[in-house]
């Protein structure tokens, strides 16, 4: 009878806890669920905003300015008002689709806005300089586009006509870089380099983006997504990085060679004319202002005052680029709305491309030349020179050559304003 009863009374000691934790349960007051953030919709590889960050915006642009840049410069419909609410002394942004954390910006009465917060420095705020050296003191960053080299290829920035030397792009505006920036330190201006050979600044791999590659909406092989990734997104974003947490300069050189479609790469078509234009951060799409990051950087941009700054620097090198080439200008299809002109000038377009977004300073973004059409291509296959040469039926100077000495002349006639007493800036 004795080891029957025993395993019942341990299962009866054993329920007792049980039971305990049950009625201690049941008793407490039921507590409200942790709230969660709302996940916001991102740019590939991008992150969620600190929109706390813009706090210190806050009064220091006029309702008129904030509407007048947004529906003139930095979209292209009406739409943007879908994500920011404007009203009389403010204006209510969308951060995510939780109302509850929207972000709310004071505008300042016309006149009376407080100084803008930033690291890098206009021309209007430059102490004077040295009439020989109108850039003197000036921080400037020169991004050389793309990344050439063993990459060139992978990054669809190659082509070679049989017979002939390959055009890499990356390896090309390497080559403008390394002379122009002599040329910028003889006029006063600490200059750094982005990118200093054709290897990448991100420490990532296509290999390692492939499972990023594949939660992508576009579809297709995961081996070549995750290759577009490593090249045109972890590329910019770690020179971005570079740019914005070490360099910290006053503004950003990005050098581009443009082309027109060439095909296959191995037997590419050469166009008969080419052309030239300077792109300003602005035209953000409808699509583009659906993601919260670009929301974020439209922002950042348009409340450092960087469109001023930035406009008035492409006009004096375009200028220039016009004066020592006569190339003409590209035109944008306007049936895109990817793009908007500004200030009337044909050589100067806002775009919203991944760099001029994400460095937090004035980007003077070049894009000239076309290096398939037949002018330039030959000007590339002659290399670089000194003096002039025949080339294409012209005594021309080398094309690198060409590059770097219209963008040092254009920056030069900028801020030769320097040179002058402040009051008459």
């Amino acid at each position: 009878m004795t080891s029957r009863a025993t395993p019942l009374w341990i299962a009866l000691l054993l329920a007792i806890p049980v039971i305990a934790l049950w009625l201690s349960r049941s008793t407490a007051p039921t507590q409200p669920p942790v709230p969660t953030a709302v996940p916001a919709d991102l740019s590939d590889l991008g992150t969620i905003p600190d929109w706390s960050r813009l706090n210190r915006f806050q009064s220091t642009i006029s309702r008129a300015d904030f509407v007048r840049q947004t529906d003139e410069i930095f979209t292209v419909s009406p739409a943007w008002r879908d994500w920011f609410e404007v009203g009389g002394t403010g204006v209510k942004i969308r951060t995510s689709a939780d109302p509850a954390g929207d972000f709310h910006l004071r505008f300042a009465p016309e006149g009376l806005e407080n100084p803008i917060p930033r690291d890098w420095r206009p021309l209007v705020e430059l102490p004077p300089a040295p009439p020989d050296r109108p850039l003197e003191g000036l921080k400037i960053a020169i991004d050389p586009g793309h990344i050439g080299g063993r990459w060139a290829t992978m990054e669809e920035r190659w082509f070679q006509i049989p017979g002939g030397l390959p055009v890499q792009e990356g390896d090309l505006t390497l080559a403008v870089t390394k002379l122009l920036k002599p040329r910028l330190e003889g006029l006063g201006a600490k200059v750094d380099l982005v990118r200093g050979e054709t290897e990448p600044v991100t420490t990532m791999r296509p290999e390692g983006l492939r499972q990023e590659a594949g939660k992508s909406s576009a579809g297709g092989d995961i081996a070549e997504l995750a290759e577009r990734l490593f090249y045109r997104t972890a590329e910019i974003r770690a020179r971005a990085r570079h740019v914005n947490e070490t360099l910290k300069p006053d503004l950003v050189l990005c050098l581009h060679f443009n082309a027109d479609a060439w095909g296959n790469p191995a037997a590419p078509t050469l166009v008969p004319r080419n052309h030239f234009h300077m792109i300003l951060n602005g035209g953000y799409t409808d699509e583009e202002l659906a993601l919260a990051d670009q929301r974020y950087d439209l922002l950042l941009k348009l409340l450092q005052g960087v469109h001023r700054e930035e406009a008035g620097l492409s006009a004096s090198v375009a200028a220039a680029f016009v004066e020592k080439t006569a190339m003409p200008p590209y035109l944008y299809d306007p049936q895109a709305r990817n793009a908007r002109n500004v200030d009337g000038n044909p050589y100067l377009w806002a775009r919203n491309l991944l760099a001029n977004r994400l460095y937090q300073c004035p980007v003077v973004y070049f894009e000239p030349y076309v290096m398939n059409s037949v002018e330039d291509h030959q000007r590339i296959q002659a290399g670089d020179y000194e003096g002039l040469r025949t080339v294409a039926g012209k005594a021309r100077p080398s094309i690198f050559r060409e590059y770097a000495d219209a963008a040092a002349l254009g920056l030069q006639r900028y801020y030769q304003a320097r040179t002058a007493p402040p009051s008459s800036r």
